[in-house]
């Protein structure tokens, strides 16, 4: 049974037109109330992009049925590639949004942050497509950036456990996927790229009830600047990484030329 009887067939609908794969009945809930979050002009997202992206169908959900196992997991590199091969024709303000559920109890800060690179690991250990000749393999680079098949992607994962960074708390575990072009045409350096940071910030403290933004936070490919920090931030603006550091390795393969 893929639609959930508590939900309107407009309702439905609307979730399953930006559905890559099966929608099943427990991802009604969820994908509906994330899109009224997004997109309705109350609620106050921060990222203005996401919120365009909502209005104008530019967001593209997935469903994981489990979270812990790695065969069901497989599916999210189907609902990956399917996206991949598209993303570029729908818009500049789109995002790859992928829930995955479980019947298991809710896990600590800790637990999701190491159950998220397990899954950025296990795609990336899948895969045969060489890591782009402009993108560093060494994680502790500036200009580091999370690759899958070629293409460089900002990550974010939001989960039960972030409690007091609203803007990365979800009832269920679910990751964002961005493709670095989205970014092109407001790059930090741009008089846009500047605009849109200083708005995003400004509404980033109002949506976290005051709290300021990670230190974490910054510009793709500044000295100080390390994007795998970004994907988990932690719950406060005390605390670092959940183990002292990120637990990714990268598999050689051939560059890709660019």
């Amino acid at each position: 049974m893929e639609s959930d009887s508590s939900s309107s067939p407009t309702e439905s609908d609307r979730l399953r037109r930006v559905t890559l794969g099966a929608l099943p009945e427990w991802g009604v809930k969820h994908g509906l109330e994330l899109l009224d979050l997004i997109g309705l002009p109350e609620n106050g997202f921060p990222c203005t992009f996401a919120v365009r992206g909502a209005r104008t169908e530019g967001l593209r959900f997935g469903f994981i049925d489990e979270l812990y196992d790695r065969d069901a997991r497989e599916g999210l590199r189907v609902i990956l590639r399917q996206y991949l091969a598209m993303y570029q024709s729908i818009s500049r303000e789109t995002s790859l949004i992928v829930f995955f559920h479980t019947d298991e109890p809710d896990d600590s800060l800790s637990g999701y942050f190491g159950t998220f690179w397990e899954i950025l690991q296990d795609l990336h250990d899948g895969d045969t497509t060489g890591w782009p000749a402009g993108i560093p393999q060494n994680i502790d680079h500036p200009m580091w950036e999370y690759v899958f098949e070629g293409t460089p992607m900002f990550v974010v994962c939001s989960t039960p456990a972030h409690v007091r960074r609203r803007s990365r708390h979800s009832p269920i575990f679910y990751i964002t996927f961005q493709p670095q072009w989205v970014f092109e045409n407001i790059k930090p350096d741009t008089r846009a790229g500047q605009l849109a940071r200083k708005s995003i910030r400004k509404r980033l403290v109002a949506f976290d009830d005051g709290l300021e933004p990670s230190a974490a936070l910054g510009n793709y490919g500044d000295p100080d600047n390390r994007e795998w920090l970004q994907y988990f931030l932690p719950d406060d603006n005390e605390s670092g990484s959940p183990t002292g550091g990120c637990p990714f390795l990268h598999r050689a393969r051939p560059p890709l030329s660019d």
